[in-house]
């Protein structure tokens, strides 16, 4: 995975050559990745990372995300959902949030990232998601409204429901009470404007 080849950009998204994924979190080149989240009308929905995973093992995340290899457009993007969680979605059944640009330190890791953000309306259950044990431990809910006062600061934990698949293949239910401690050190700027998009599209 480390020998993945990634575009690099300069700041002003300029593409200006290809690097290993390794040599891109190593010296903090920018390159693009797709970020999708999924959501309904009450809730939105994160992804627990693998235990196994190199960065950020056991945290919350983006419901599914990746980066976008050298040869690929965004729309290729599209394959970390059916990778990730085992449901197939078309490219065109997304809802574009935009390109965020933002910069996070995470021990020898400088990631540098232009995020190509997107929601998709979900209309299953949690029995809906297909793991892919190695990248994907779980699958968790948060009501929409708390997750929004979450990272606006107005609260300071919030409940989780959802499951984990544990070694044993046995499914685990989850329900929680947690703070921001547990989620993915993304940018505040990059939750914001997440949690500002679910206020313009999916909160009434």
């Amino acid at each position: 995975m480390e020998s993945e080849r990634l575009k690099i950009f300069d700041e002003q998204y300029n593409v200006i050559g290809i690097a290993s994924r390794e040599d891109v979190h190593k010296w903090g080149y920018w390159h693009e990745t797709f970020h999708c989240w999924f959501v309904d009308a009450q809730y939105i929905y994160l992804q627990k990372r693998s235990g196994s995973k190199k960065d950020y093992p056991n945290l919350l995340d983006i419901t599914a995300a990746g980066h976008l290899l050298a040869e690929e457009e965004i729309k290729d993007g599209i394959r970390e959902v059916r990778e990730e969680l085992g449901i197939d979605v078309s490219f065109d059944q997304l809802m574009p949030l935009g390109v965020l640009s933002y910069s996070v330190r995470h021990e020898q890791l400088i990631d540098n990232e232009f995020a190509n953000v997107f929601f998709y309306m979900f209309n299953g259950d949690l029995d809906s998601f297909q793991l892919q044990h190695d990248e994907v431990a779980g699958i968790v809910r948060i009501n929409n409204k708390d997750f929004i006062e979450l990272w606006r600061g107005e609260r300071e934990e919030v409940i989780i429901q959802g499951f984990e698949m544990k070694d044993n293949g046995v499914k685990q239910q989850i329900h929680e009470i947690v703070g921001r401690d547990i989620f993915v050190s993304h940018d505040d700027s990059y939750y914001l404007a997440v949690i500002k998009g679910l206020e313009d599209r999916i909160v009434d």
